[in-house]
């Protein structure tokens, strides 16, 4: 709760209210005229200045963004059914990207074509999962820059909707993801599917802090969390993806951080930060390259998108005791990864493998994990090539391999670094 102040090595004064602001009456939220007031005093004279979060045409975008969000209805995976999925209106279904019909026998099981996706296949859950999370996470932001509750309140109808009401929740298992047709009504790599539910979690926990909490529903959503997060640690699904070996185990150790640290499962973050330091291990070369990732059709994106996985796993999970930025790792700490990859994010042309076989000429773009490893390492050269690298997602397909959108909801601030919103 807001009266709870947090340590100081974890202070973030855009997230929880400076210590000079007066706390909250018991049951109540804070109160955020005297914040914002209090705020202004306690940054007076310094780079820290409430002003300076966001560019004022990225604060401008973000804003109308919200304004759009807020007048959308909630939509459910209940309003989505495949009849191909061996599941119930509540069960979040898929099918996998890469499976097409056989041309030798098109009434037969699909064959796997790496790197490109089937427009047909069955797509909806997805979409409106990756939706959510961008409007959720928008609202929330536009919460904490406004102080207008009615951007909160419309987040927390679209939270209610997903996972409190009985006739529109989603059931918190993923048996019926990336299902093949032909070959299997689900798989273990489909919990890739939720990686789209981490900032959700995210702003569960943050609008908590703010004091939405027993009357919001978000005992609830936290509960949901929980028990998925027990559902990803001991169904064979789980146990699949936790072993699959590449970003699928790296997203799978993410997602497991950011339900355990919504719903306050100690226990199951410490498991993120043992599989954090063994997949860095057996994933990353002498290079701080990801050899399985550059064996892909897609190795540009594929090798982004898992060291994504791994900042967002430190960026949660990390402790003063237990700093998974700097875990001296068998071929070297995570900053390896950061460095073998940053001269490509800022001359891709460079880049001496293959390129993708889609979307290549659509990336790089501005990512959460960038802005993390600047922050946890001090490369004021790395926070540079971010301001560089453009904002906008150009396609479905860029903004899906990028669940992280809104580095507000994130950014620590107590390290002194100046915000790099400026």
């Amino acid at each position: 709760m807001m009266n709870d102040w947090i340590k100081l090595e974890n202070y973030n004064p855009w997230i929880h209210p400076p210590r000079c602001a007066l706390p909250s009456l018991p049951g109540s939220r804070p109160n955020r005229l005297l914040f914002r007031i209090c705020l202004l005093v306690f940054f007076s004279g310094s780079a820290c200045m409430p002003s300076k979060i966001l560019p004022p045409k990225e604060r401008l975008r973000l804003l109308e963004s919200a304004n759009r969000d807020i007048k959308k209805n909630p939509e459910p995976i209940t309003l989505f059914y495949s009849p191909r999925s061996e599941g119930t209106p509540n069960d979040y279904f898929s099918e996998g990207d890469y499976w097409w019909p056989n041309p030798a026998d098109p009434e037969g099981p699909y064959i796997r074509r790496d790197g490109w996706s089937n427009p047909s296949n069955f797509n909806a859950h997805r979409v409106a999962m990756y939706q959510l999370s961008r409007i959720v996470s928008t609202l929330t932001v536009a919460y904490l820059l406004t102080g207008e509750e009615r951007y909160a309140l419309h987040a927390l109808k679209h939270l209610n909707t997903w996972f409190v009401a009985p006739d529109t929740r989603m059931n918190p298992h993923l048996r019926y993801a990336q299902a093949i047709q032909g070959v299997a009504s689900g798989r273990g790599i489909g919990i890739i599917d939720t990686i789209h539910l981490i900032e959700v979690a995210r702003c569960v926990k943050l609008l908590e802090q703010y004091g939405f909490g027993e009357g919001y529903g978000i005992p609830t959503m936290k509960a949901w969390f929980a028990s998925y997060a027990d559902w990803l640690t001991t169904h064979s699904y789980g146990w699949d993806e936790r072993n699959n070996g590449n970003n699928h185990s790296t997203w799978w150790v993410a997602q497991l951080a950011a339900f355990a640290d919504v719903s306050g499962r100690d226990d199951l973050l410490q498991v993120a930060r043992s599989e954090f330091k063994k997949n860095l291990d057996a994933q990353m070369d002498d290079r701080g390259a990801f050899p399985q990732e550059l064996a892909r059709t897609k190795p540009y994106n594929y090798s982004i998108f898992n060291l994504e996985g791994f900042a967002t796993i430190a960026q949660i999970a990390s402790t003063k005791s237990d700093d998974l930025w700097n875990y001296p790792g068998k071929n070297g700490s995570l900053r390896k990864a950061w460095e073998f990859m940053i001269p490509y994010l800022r001359h891709k042309q460079t880049w001496p493998f293959p390129p993708d076989l889609q979307y290549f000429d659509q990336l790089p773009v501005q990512t959460c994990g960038l802005l993390f490893a600047y922050q946890a390492y001090h490369r004021h050269a790395w926070l540079k090539t971010w301001k560089n690298l453009p904002s906008l997602r150009q396609s479905e397909e860029i903004d899906r391999v990028n669940p992280l959108r809104q580095p507000l909801l994130w950014l620590e601030y107590g390290s002194g670094l100046v915000p790099p919103f400026f």
